[in-house]
């Protein structure tokens, strides 16, 4: 695999979509839901790891071994195919120089447009000006409603973000400027006590710091089951979990491993109702960095896709640029 890649589909219930340029699916009678989750990573074939300093073997994380047919995602294990589970390491530069950053790499994943060389380079943490009209035209949220078909960002926000957001600035990452750009609401801390939309870190304990002292916590295995709900009202669902990126570049083992076990935590609830006859389930990051306890910068590495649906879906996935 040669760049960090989206999902894109074909639905035979929703028409005749035109095939994505670089990631196809192709599924029918059936719901989609997609995590972006930033920041998984395999590391990198020429080092040679302290063990200690791997986050991903100092946290227990049930989930991920069980996804992963029984052992977690290392090095020498980053591959996995099963009938109804596919892992797939992915290279986040796209084929560019340079270390991979959020605002192009997360054009590549919600439009199949590979930002990076469209602009000449990475850039980040905000999408530049030049990549505005692709995520315009191309984001997956538009290209799922054109087709007759319903699509929800499930990140809820505070009222502070909401503000902010509706001052029209630029300075807003892929996700949530292709949601405001294709009329797709932004959720509200309402949405979020309804348990209609999902929060960034899953527990809810910093909301009445922001303003919103009605909500209460949750667990984060409770949120798993909010957004399997949630995404079985809709043809595509998004989740986006942005406190790995953070626990990773702030170094901080007990945070980083925290982050990823409330994660593991998350996906053990989402996956307790999952029926893979009705969807599909994609996982995927558009750099790495929280693999390793000695970095603090993004990292030029494999990161990791995840596919998760019959068997017969899993057959006629299609990646590469």
């Amino acid at each position: 695999m040669t760049g960090l890649l989206p999902l894109c589909w074909k639905a035979k219930n929703l028409g005749r979509p035109e095939r994505n340029k670089l990631l196809w699916v192709k599924w029918k009678r059936r719901n989609l839901q997609n995590i972006l989750s930033y920041s998984l990573s395999t590391g990198s074939d020429s080092e040679k790891k302290i063990l200690k300093s791997i986050r991903f073997f100092c946290a227990r994380l049930p989930q991920f071994r069980k996804l992963c047919g029984g052992r977690i995602f290392h090095q020498r294990h980053r591959r996995f195919s099963s009938k109804e589970a596919m892992l797939i390491p992915v290279d986040a530069t796209l084929g560019m120089p340079g270390l991979p950053q959020s605002g192009t790499g997360q054009t590549a994943i919600f439009t199949g447009t590979n930002g990076a060389k469209i602009f000449g380079r990475h850039f980040g943490p905000y999408p530049p000006s030049v990549l505005r009209p692709v995520i315009q035209s191309e984001n997956i949220f538009k290209r799922v409603r054109d087709l007759g078909g319903s699509a929800v960002y499930a990140n809820a926000f505070p009222k502070e973000f909401l503000q902010y957001a509706s001052t029209g600035t630029r300075r807003l990452t892929v996700s949530t400027l292709s949601c405001i750009l294709s009329g797709i609401p932004l959720l509200t801390a309402r949405d979020l006590m309804d348990n209609n939309g999902i929060s960034a870190d899953f527990i809810r304990t910093q909301w009445p710091e922001l303003g919103h002292p009605d909500v209460r916590s949750i667990t984060a295995f409770e949120a798993g089951l909010h957004f399997y709900r949630i995404s079985m009202c809709h043809t595509l669902t998004v989740f986006e979990y942005w406190l790995t990126d953070h626990a990773g570049h702030s170094r901080n083992m007990k945070f980083a491993v925290e982050v990823l076990e409330q994660l593991d935590e998350f996906l053990a609830g989402y996956f307790e109702q999952f029926d893979e006859s009705q969807s599909l389930f994609l996982m995927i990051s558009d750099h790495g960095n929280i693999e390793d306890y000695r970095l603090k910068v993004i990292r030029e590495t494999r990161c990791l896709a995840y596919l998760r649906a019959g068997k017969r879906e899993l057959s006629q996935v299609r990646y590469g640029i």
